[in-house]
């Protein structure tokens, strides 16, 4: 698993055009941002987030209704314990130390650190 700013994600993405499957950890706004990018692109595959400050009913309604970008156009809804976008499972964490999330068991290849924390 490679930890990627998310603009080094896009030029990465843009010039191999192979699927990548990326993980987000922190689901603010540049978080939720990634994953509607990732959500319309074909060669970008949402498998996993990480907030341990959101709740999944909260990150469903951030999704649907952001306050900058409008409502998203597609679906978005919980169902058990993981966000379904457009039909796509993707798999929710609340761990607060990183080495605890399981990016692996996901199968995320690249993961995007959107929570500011993290900046070396």
């Amino acid at each position: 698993v490679r930890f990627v700013a998310y603009t080094r994600l896009v030029v990465f993405v843009c010039r191999d055009r192979q699927e990548v499957k990326i993980g987000i950890n922190g689901f603010g706004r540049i978080g939720r941002l990634v994953a509607r990018v990732a959500s319309g692109r074909s060669d970008v595959t949402l498998v996993g987030v990480n907030d341990p400050f959101i709740d999944l009913k909260y990150m469903v309604y951030m999704f649907k209704h952001d306050s900058v970008h409008g409502k998203y156009k597609g679906t978005v809804e919980a169902v058990g314990d993981k966000l379904l976008i457009d039909g796509k499972e993707v798999a929710v964490f609340n761990k607060r130390n990183p080495d605890e999330i399981p990016w692996g068991s996901v199968g995320a290849t690249y993961v995007v650190e959107s929570t500011g924390v993290f900046l070396s």
